[in-house]
């Protein structure tokens, strides 16, 4: 028996069925940006993550949002990056979801849910800077410290990866950068 769930458990378990997930796109950006702000605050952009999306679109064909209503309650950024020499990986995050709604599994699903598509369109990897704790049960793990490199200061014991086709991690070596889209 497996200790992490499947993406696809994880999505059915977590979701209310009231909420619909759906891709992000261009007409997002604005509620995106707004409930980004409330939960993470414009200090969001001093982070080690926000050096890689630098001059990236805001909103990748991987992006999910968590929508009860019109309320966007949930959303996850994914960008398309290299590492080193090997590429066609994603970053997740950020994932941020509005505080009245936390708690209840609506980024759990929007995680999931990206998994699952992330591997779909045939990603390698998908990486990190976050908590173990939290994305464990999704598969991720620790990094060798140097193995994945990030621009600027990041605890090294705060990257993380999921591997998604095998031997993918192994052959992830080097800087992030983002792929131009």
């Amino acid at each position: 028996m497996s200790v992490v769930a499947t993406s696809a458990e994880l999505h059915a378990a977590a979701m209310p069925s009231r909420v619909v997930n759906r891709a992000l796109g261009a007409t997002d950006l604005h509620a995106v940006r707004a409930l980004q702000d409330t939960v993470f605050g414009p200090g969001r952009f001093a982070r080690t993550a926000y050096r890689v999306r630098e001059g990236t679109a805001d909103i990748s064909p991987f992006c999910l949002g968590a929508y009860d209503g019109t309320e966007l309650i949930a959303c996850l950024r994914m960008t398309e990056v290299a590492i080193g020499a090997s590429g066609r990986h994603l970053l997740l995050g950020p994932l941020a979801v509005a505080s009245h709604c936390t708690g209840q599994g609506f980024g759990r699903a929007l995680v999931a849910e990206s998994l699952v598509n992330a591997e779909r369109a045939g990603i390698g990897l998908v990486t990190l800077v976050g908590d173990l704790g939290y994305y464990r049960r999704f598969g991720f793990v620790s990094v060798p410290p140097g193995q994945i490199v990030f621009p600027g200061p990041v605890d090294p014991r705060r990257i993380l990866a999921r591997e998604l086709s095998s031997g993918a991690l192994v052959a992830a070596h080097g800087a992030v950068v983002a792929l131009a889209r």
